[in-house]
């Protein structure tokens, strides 16, 4: 429940000028799919460490994850 609470917290901190709605709708998706986004941001982690920028290696996770992610924005 905390651990909710906090994600909620740092979700909200990190979207900051998004519209309320599309807020919920992106903490929605990580609070169904938290084994997801935690897989996502260790390979994205990965990838910084071995030597590539972060937005390159923020896209080409998000494109191999792109068919889970769109599901998890339908959910």
């Amino acid at each position: 429940m905390l651990k909710n609470f906090l994600m909620r917290r740092m979700l909200k901190n990190q979207l900051k000028g998004v519209p309320e709605d599309q807020q919920e709708k992106i903490i929605k998706m990580f609070e169904n799919n938290p084994e997801l986004f935690e897989k996502i941001a260790e390979e994205i982690k990965d990838k910084t460490n071995s030597g590539k920028d972060q937005d390159s290696a923020s896209m080409e996770v998000m494109m191999k994850y792109k068919s889970e992610l769109q599901k998890a924005l339908n959910q």
